[in-house]
């Protein structure tokens, strides 16, 4: 049976309460999962967001457990995981249902993170959090969006989107903060621009080889607004952006992984049966100024 929530956080100070205990079974199915081959003969590029999708092993105790279309990461570790976004609300059942098939229980979940504040993405915080009792670490920016359910009026794509259902906020991580536990320590990088709060992370992965490697889950970044926002009409919020984007070419980046996983050909690399390779976070955000260049530019135009 593993520790309860004996997951360390660095750089922040947890509350001193938190969700009591749930019930589980004395015992689960037999794990399973698949090779990330067969993930990928399952899923299709830019697949549907709530369709499900087996667990498969990424890298060392990394897993994808999240549905064909949207992404979710649990780093496993003897003292509770990390669990990296949650879906819409329905993907939340799914990631709950493939950290199950991994062999783990939802009580095992230390700490819920998130790349950005979309419903998409964090839209099955509360559902797991209810599920797992665990700590709910964000951005200060991404924390009043997961306290009111609400987004951010700042956000490029405000309005656009239903409310999610509301879920506590335990932890606020900044730019550099680390989120611990015996697994891994995953490092917070400020990404804003697809929303304000946006965060990417990072950390070093090995496996049973003693093969090592840098794995980075960079967020979506990419300039999406409604039709009345203008990029240029927000100068600051540019350079913020365009900083967020240069952090994210400095880091150390063997492995990289997306919200949405054919943002960075995660379903080619599967494919392949190794995602280690391919994209690197250079190209990444390379290709996502790109886009914010030409955005600014049409608008200029226009």
């Amino acid at each position: 049976m593993f520790a309860r929530k004996s997951a360390v956080f660095a750089a922040v100070t947890l509350l001193s309460s938190c969700a009591p205990p749930i019930q589980t079974p004395a015992s689960l199915p037999e794990p399973e999962q698949v090779t990330p081959q067969q993930w990928a003969a399952t899923c299709s590029e830019w697949d549907e967001w709530d369709k499900p999708a087996p667990p498969y092993l990424i890298h060392g105790s990394t897993y994808y457990v999240g549905t064909c279309g949207i992404s979710a990461i649990l780093v496993a570790g003897e003292g509770g995981h990390l669990l990296i976004d949650t879906g819409t609300k329905a993907g939340g059942q799914v990631v709950l249902d493939n950290v199950g098939k991994l062999g783990f229980r939802p009580n095992e979940i230390a700490s819920i993170l998130h790349s950005h504040e979309h419903f998409d993405h964090v839209g099955g915080h509360a559902l797991v959090q209810r599920a797992s009792g665990a700590h709910v670490v964000a951005s200060p920016e991404s924390a009043a969006v997961l306290r009111t359910g609400q987004d951010n009026a700042a956000d490029p794509q405000y309005g656009m989107h239903d409310p999610i259902e509301p879920v506590a906020v335990d932890v606020i991580v900044g730019n550099g903060e680390t989120v611990r536990s015996e697994a891994a320590t995953l490092t917070a990088i400020a990404t804003p621009g697809h929303t304000p709060g946006a965060l990417s992370w990072t950390w070093k992965s090995c496996d049973n080889s003693g093969q090592c490697v840098d794995i980075v889950y960079a967020d979506s970044l990419s300039p999406i607004s409604s039709d009345t926002y203008r990029f240029s009409a927000h100068p600051d919020y540019v350079a913020a952006f365009r900083a967020g984007l240069q952090r994210l070419r400095e880091v150390d980046c063997d492995l990289l992984l997306t919200p949405h996983p054919s943002a960075s050909e995660m379903v080619k690399r599967a494919a392949s049966g190794s995602l280690v390779g391919g994209m690197t976070c250079t190209q990444y955000a390379d290709a996502v100024e790109a886009r914010l260049d030409s955005r600014i530019a049409e608008e200029a135009g226009g």
